[in-house]
C-alpha cells in the first residue's frame, strides 16, 4: 500500500446498500474460479491491487512468460491472420489537453520512445504514441506488435484517467473468444493475457453491461483451468518435468486466484453485495500480502470490518490499515486518527498514513491541522491525486479565495522537478478547477 489512495475529503464513506437490482443466479455447482477445485502449491498470488476497481497493471509489466504463439504463424494451409481492422485511425480518439491546467502542459514534445515514456510514467504521451504506431507503422499480420501496442494504449488511457475513451476503443476487439484470435495450428490464444483481462473490464464498461465482465472473468478462468490441467497431466505422466513446469504452473495458479478477486470486485460494482460476499467466502482467508489486501478492501466496501481484518491477519501493519479504514467507515474519526498516527510514527511518515490522518483531523474539526499536514507533504515533493484534491477541498472550506489558492497550488506542482511529478499527470479535476 505504498501509493496513497485516491480518496475524497469532500465525501464521507458510506457502506453501499443493495438497490434491489436483478442479481446473478446462485450456482449450486462449482464453477471455474472455485478455488477449492484448484489447490495451489504455495501462497496465493496476484497482480496489482486497487480499492475501487480491479487494478490496471502498468504497461511496462508485460506477460511473465512468453506466449507460446508470440510470433505470427502462417503456412500455405493457414495464411497469416489480418488484423488491419484494428489499425484504422478512426478507432483511436485524440486526447484533448484542455482539461490539463496550462502550467502543467508539456512545454516540449515528449520522447518518441515507448519504453522511455512508460519507465517515467508518462502515460498520456505513451497512449498517443501507441496509437500513432498502430495506425502508421505496424503490419496488419504482425499480431504480437499490434496487441502489445493496443495493451499499452488501453492501459495508459486507464492510468491517465481516460477510462471512458479506453472503454470505447476496446469495442473494436469484439469477441476475444472467437476463432479469429486463436492460432490455427496450436489453438493457442494470440492475445496476451494482460490485454484479455483488461479488455474484459473495459468492454463491460463500454457496452454498459456489468454482467459481461463477470462472464468474461469466468471464461478466462476456464482457460486458466484448462492450462493447469494440461500441465498437471504432463507432470503426472513425467514426474521429472515438474521442475521445468513449476514456474508456469504457479503463473496459472496465480492468475486463477487473481480472477477470483476480480469477480468479487465486479459483483461489488454491480451492487450485487450478497453475491460478492458469498463469492469472497469461497476464496478463503490466506494468500500473499497483495491478495489479502485486495480481499480486505472488498470486505470493507461490503461493510464487514472483521472479515477484512481476517484477510490480513498476522501482518501488523496491514491489520492496522484495515482497522483504521474500518473506523473511518464507521465515522469514528478520532479513533482512526490515533491508529494512523501510530502507523505514521512507525513507518517514518509514510504519505498514505499522513494523508488519511489529515482526512480524519478534518472530519474531527481540526481543519487547520489537516491543511498544515497536506501542505507539508506538498513541500516534501509529493503531488499525488488525493493530496491535491483534498487540499483544494480544504481551501474551499477555509476561504472565499479558494480559486486563487488552487491556482497557486497548480503553479507549485508545476514547479516541481519532473521526476517528482512522474506518474501523477494532473487534470483540472485534481485541483477542483
Amino acid at each position: 500500500m505504498a501509493t496513497p489512495p485516491r480518496s475524497s475529503v469532500g465525501e464521507r464513506q458510506e457502506r453501499p446498500m443493495s438497490t434491489g437490482r436483478a442479481q446473478l443466479p446462485r450456482r449450486s455447482t462449482r464453477g471455474p474460479v472455485d478455488l477449492s477445485q484448484a489447490p495451489v502449491s504455495g501462497p496465493l498470488g496476484s497482480s496489482s491491487p486497487t480499492l475501487s476497481s480491479p487494478q490496471t497493471r502498468s504497461p511496462t509489466h508485460s506477460q511473465r512468460s512468453p506466449n507460446p504463439s508470440s510470433r505470427p504463424t502462417s503456412s500455405p494451409a493457414f495464411p497469416a491472420k489480418d488484423f488491419s481492422r484494428l489499425l484504422r485511425p478512426e478507432l483511436y480518439h485524440p486526447l484533448p489537453t484542455t482539461d490539463i491546467p496550462a502550467p502543467l502542459r508539456p512545454s516540449s514534445p515528449p520522447p518518441q520512445d515507448l519504453p522511455t515514456l512508460l519507465s517515467t510514467s508518462r502515460f498520456r504521451a505513451a497512449a498517443v504514441l501507441a496509437a500513432n504506431l498502430l495506425t502508421t507503422a505496424t503490419a496488419p499480420t504482425d499480431h504480437p506488435t499490434i496487441f502489445a501496442l493496443l495493451y499499452v494504449r488501453l492501459a495508459s488511457l486507464t492510468l491517465c484517467n481516460a477510462t471512458a475513451l479506453a472503454a470505447q476503443e476496446v469495442k473494436a476487439l469484439e469477441d476475444l473468444n472467437s476463432a479469429l484470435y486463436l492460432d490455427p495450428l496450436t489453438s493457442a490464444h494470440l492475445v496476451p493475457w494482460e490485454l484479455r483481462v483488461l479488455a474484459v473490464r473495459l468492454q463491460g464498461i463500454g457496452f454498459n453491461d456489468p454482467r459481461r465482465g463477470v462472464v468474461g472473468y469466468f471464461e478466462l478462468a476456464r482457460d486458466a483451468r484448462r492450462a493447469l490441467a494440461i500441465l498437471r497431466k504432463a507432470v503426472a505422466e513425467d514426474p521429472e518435468s515438474a521442475d521445468a513446469t513449476l514456474v508456469e504452473r504457479q503463473m496459472w495458479e496465480e492468475r486463477l486466484v487473481d480472477l477470483g478477486v476480480r469477480v468479487a470486485g465486479a459483483l461489488v460494482e454491480m451492487e450485487d453485495l450478497e453475491g460478492a460476499a458469498m463469492h469472497l467466502k469461497t476464496l478463503g482467508e490466506g494468500g500473499d500480502r497483495m491478495v489479502g489486501a485486495r480481499r480486505a478492501l472488498l470486505w470493507l466496501r461490503l461493510g464487514d470490518v472483521e472479515a477484512a481484518r481476517r484477510c490480513v491477519g498476522g501482518r501488523e501493519e496491514a491489520d492496522g490499515v484495515v482497522l483504521a479504514l474500518g473506523e473511518m467507515a464507521d465515522g469514528k474519526y478520532e479513533d482512526a486518527a490515533t491508529i494512523w498516527e501510530q502507523l505514521k510514527e512507525r513507518d517514518g511518515g509514510n504519505e498514505m498514513y499522513v494523508q488519511n490522518l489529515a482526512v480524519c483531523m478534518l472530519y474531527s474539526g481540526q481543519i487547520d491541522e489537516a491543511k498544515d499536514m497536506l501542505e507539508d507533504l506538498l513541500d516534501k515533493g509529493k503531488s499525488f491525486h488525493a493530496l491535491t484534491f483534498n487540499l483544494s477541498t480544504i481551501y474551499e472550506l477555509c476561504t472565499d479565495r479558494s480559486r486563487q489558492l488552487k491556482l497557486q497550488l497548480v503553479e507549485k506542482v508545476a514547479a516541481m522537478p519532473e521526476a517528482d511529478r512522474a506518474g501523477w499527470e494532473k487534470t483540472n479535476a485534481d485541483f477542483k478547477l
